[in-house]
């Protein structure tokens, strides 16, 4: 065979590859996604009632009434689009980025956080996720080369924090769940313990007068770059704006702070752009 026609061959086979591989991480989050989906049953007539919130501190109660959530189908699972910037260190420049994600809250709580940016005319994805208890956040350049991929014990509790942070903000109707437990701080203030098969994580949840979350604070997150040093810091997400969506009432600008020593890092904008809760099929 001519020697430029197996080179060429040779070529094409490795674009191949090289394309498969880029669409890596799409491709798990589209697989995890769909276990999820397969995994949520269709149940009828199981509605968010007062009843379910008796229990609740009275800031939270007041919350879930004002976002609008009595009346409504129970959460099985929410899917949310984002839009935004992010810093992916102190000293470096915003990233335009778009976002979408499923998270299900079965007996299996997970979280797939599919982020989309650019960094020199190159892509980069990263998926943020949370699956059986453990927490990984895979980024990659180019789809192809490593940026960071952090894993261990202290990303299985930041997940877990990261995945009850979602719950508070874009799935208020999931804090009846029997999993969280509450005490009332002040007459405006909350704080929740998520257990997730002996996995506890905290926030102080913080409301205003008209019943809106404005921020959402832990200490039981771990702060890290690459995966391969990890801090625990304190973090928050403080919220507003908020607007229906679907029927109920959310904030659609949030941000994500991390209060180092050396002073507050704000590394995430984020503009919500879509909310669909009890999904049965993939987008």
């Amino acid at each position: 065979m001519d020697q430029k026609l197996i080179f060429f061959l040779f070529l094409f086979l490795i674009v191949l590859v090289l394309i498969y591989q880029s669409r890596g991480i799409k491709r798990i989050y589209k697989q995890e996604v769909v276990q999820g989906l397969n995994r949520i049953k269709r149940s009828e007539n199981l509605i968010v009632t007062e009843n379910d919130s008796r229990h609740l501190p009275e800031p939270v109660q007041k919350y879930l009434a004002y976002v609008g959530v009595y009346g409504k189908e129970k959460i099985q699972n929410v899917r949310i689009t984002f839009e935004g910037e992010m810093k992916m260190d102190p000293q470096k420049d915003w990233l335009k980025i778009k976002t979408q994600q499923y998270n299900f809250f079965d007996e299996s709580p997970t979280r797939m956080f599919l982020i989309q940016a650019k960094m020199f005319g190159l892509p980069i994805v990263g998926l943020d996720s949370y699956k059986n208890g453990k927490g990984n956040m895979l980024i990659k350049l180019a789809s192809l080369f490593t940026v960071a991929d952090a894993k261990g014990p202290e990303m299985d509790i930041s997940e877990t924090v990261t995945l009850f942070n979602d719950m508070c903000l874009m799935a208020p109707a999931t804090l009846i769940d029997k999993r969280i437990q509450w005490e009332t701080v002040d007459a405006w203030t909350a704080k929740g313990t998520f257990n997730d098969n002996g996995c506890k994580v905290s926030a102080l949840l913080y409301f205003n007068t008209r019943g809106e979350l404005t921020n959402f604070i832990t200490d039981d997150r771990y702060y890290t770059t690459v995966g391969q040093s990890y801090q625990r810091v304190r973090w928050s997400t403080p919220v507003r704006d908020y607007a229906e969506i679907n029927g109920v009432k959310l904030p659609t600008y949030g941000e994500g702070v991390w209060h180092l020593a050396a002073g507050d890092y704000p590394y995430a904008r984020f503009n919500v752009k879509e909310v669909e809760y009890n999904c049965w099929n993939f987008k």
